[in-house]
């Protein structure tokens, strides 16, 4: 029998119901998904009440899931039921569509039930630290808590530089700069690598989350390929999100590169992260101050003398008014999917009672 607790599983305080089984979700393939059991691997997939009941896309299982199904030694078992998250990392999905130009928006889940999320950023030439801005924002709405790992820095003569760089403009998240070809700078990340946690990998294609993961599982587990030389991005290696257990015992969340951070319900993270630029909204003359001509700004000041920097304005603007954006489409479409849904319970219904059905208008 296998032990859950090494997989992270804590939902002790009642047994499930007679029947069931606790899993973790370690892979998603479509609608195939590979759990982990007390009985060993399995493949599952959602029973059909559960696919009923389920109201919007964000309430089927991902990868780090607890679940509790219907177990099968013979055949695929079902999922019944998803068990409470303790954290989880999402992104706003904008179908391919620029911000302000999407035509729907959904909560895209990528990982759940993590305890530290493992920013990833490469040191060439495609470094930005406004992006590592904005994955620290996501990251602290998550629950997880942030690491920012600088990879490749075998190959920048002057990666100490960088390192500092991102530690001011993080303010008290932990910078690491590693090599997974030479080894510098793993053996620090065995502070977070303990047993029965979960760390989840979050960055674009390209910045060297395979050849990381590679290099903690001592194992080629993941294919590498290489990034473009004119630019130094990457090409999509990890095709589909899964959990590995490394050697260790604790377990990482490999994902796709994503190259658009959709802000999702961020507003409590960007306050997070922008502390410093809010306290000054506080010291404005006026309560309902704009921070653009209005007199007595505390903001347009501390631009002006320097203490605010101008990039770091620009930056939280460009936050909150994505996230905003975001919210109120995402919000409605919520909306629209829930009287649907009830509508067509109730036409349905009308119908077994010999009523009729009831177009929407």
């Amino acid at each position: 029998m296998i032990n859950l607790k090494h997989y992270g599983y804590t939902n002790t305080a009642e047994a499930p119901p007679s029947g069931l089984l606790p899993a973790r979700i370690t892979e998603v393939q479509r609608d195939l998904y590979t759990a982990i059991t007390p009985h060993g691997e399995v493949h599952a997939v959602l029973k059909g009440a559960f696919m009923h009941n389920a109201l919007m896309r964000e309430d089927f299982p991902c990868v780090g899931d607890f679940v509790l199904l219907d177990y099968n030694e013979s055949g695929d078992s079902r999922i019944v039921r998803l068990l409470p998250r303790r954290t989880k990392f999402s992104r706003a999905d904008f179908s391919g569509h620029k911000v302000g130009y999407a035509k729907t928006i959904h909560e895209q889940l990528v990982a759940a039930n993590f305890d530290y999320v493992f920013i990833v950023t490469s040191l060439n030439h495609d470094f930005r630290i406004s992006r590592v801005v904005r994955y620290l924002t996501q990251a602290r709405q998550s629950g997880g808590a942030p690491v920012v790992i600088l990879t490749k820095a075998d190959l920048c003569e002057k990666y100490e530089t960088h390192v500092q760089e991102v530690r001011d403009a993080v303010q008290n998240v932990p910078v690491h700069a590693i090599s997974s070809h030479t080894g510098l700078g793993l053996s620090a990340l065995g502070e977070y690598l303990q047993p029965a946690k979960t760390v989840v990998f979050l960055g674009m294609s390209g910045v060297g989350k395979s050849s990381l993961l590679n290099a903690l599982m001592a194992q080629e587990v993941m294919a590498v390929k290489d990034i473009r030389e004119d630019d130094s991005r990457g090409r999509h290696t990890t095709t589909h999100r899964q959990l590995f257990v490394l050697p260790c015992g604790a377990m990482v969340i490999d994902t796709p590169g994503m190259r658009e951070l959709g802000l999702l319900n961020a507003e409590e993270a960007i306050s997070a992260g922008f502390t410093d630029v809010e306290d000054l909204f506080s010291q404005c003359k006026f309560n309902n101050c704009r921070h653009e001509s209005e007199p007595g700004c505390a903001v347009r000041e501390a631009l002006e003398n320097g203490t605010l920097a101008q990039k770091q304005w620009a930056q939280y603007q460009a936050q909150m008014r994505e996230n905003k954006y975001v919210d109120d489409k995402a919000g409605y479409m919520r909306d629209r999917r829930a009287e649907d849904k009830a509508l067509t319970m109730w036409g349905k219904e009308k119908k077994k009672r010999g009523g009729f059905k009831v177009d929407r208008f």
